[in-house]
Formats: structure tokens, sequence, C-alpha cells
């Protein structure tokens, strides 16, 4: 139960985090600041290691509070 707190909290954290990061891209596209070919790039990377680390991390909890506990 605690890892599934654990990385509830975390992955929200996360969501916030590449939320911030697209909103940036959008304000930097639409000052004409990067390309649409950048903004499509940087936007599909930031999404992707977000979801991955969100998938991963609650089995890094698990391992950390077996080695701990």
């Amino acid at each position: 139960m605690e890892v599934f707190l654990i990385s509830f909290f975390s992955a929200v954290i996360i969501y916030i985090t590449v939320h911030s990061i697209i909103k940036a891209l959008n304000i930097a596209l639409n000052r004409n600041e990067i390309s649409k070919r950048k903004y499509r790039l940087i936007m599909a990377i930031s999404i992707f290691i977000g979801t991955f680390v969100a998938v991963v991390l609650p089995f890094g909890y698990q391992r950390l509070f077996d080695a701990i506990l």
C-alpha cells in the first residue's frame, strides 16, 4: 500500500513537471523562439521519459522498501 501511495504522488509530480515543460514549449513556439520540428521532438521526448519514469518508479520503490525493511 505504501508503494502505491508513494508511486501515485511521484507520478503526480512527474505529470506536473511534464505539463509545465509543455506549457513553456508552447510559449516558446508562439514567440517563434523554437521551430515546430524542435517543439514536437522535445514534447515527444518529455512525454516519453515522463511516462517511462512513472511506470518504472513503483518497481524501484518496491526494491528500495524490500532492502530497507
